[in-house]
């Protein structure tokens, strides 16, 4: 089982007011919206690095090799996966 750790975080008063005016409403404690809060903005950024990282590494690949498709195959490659038909992806080429 993991031990959790105590974190002291300064608010201002406003946003201490929101808090707990949720945490009223939704009849939880203001430490579970909080930690709600948290993970949740955890997970966004996280999952946004990840596409950050995935955009970079593809940037650097076509940097090295000039290897892609064009947004017209890519359209027509679309249009035909909406239509119902089962196609592979265009090949890429310089």
């Amino acid at each position: 089982m993991a031990v959790s750790a105590t974190t002291s975080l300064r608010l201002d008063p406003e946003i201490t007011a929101r808090v707990r005016r949720l945490a009223a409403t939704r009849q939880r404690s203001a430490h579970w919206v909080m930690r709600e809060a948290v993970e949740q903005y955890l997970d966004r950024e996280e999952s946004r690095e990840a596409v950050r990282q995935d955009a970079m590494a593809a940037w650097e690949a076509y940097q090295a090799d000039g290897l892609h498709a064009t947004g017209e195959e890519v359209d027509a490659w679309l249009a035909k996966l909406e239509a119902g038909e089962d196609v592979p992806p265009p090949e890429c080429h310089d």
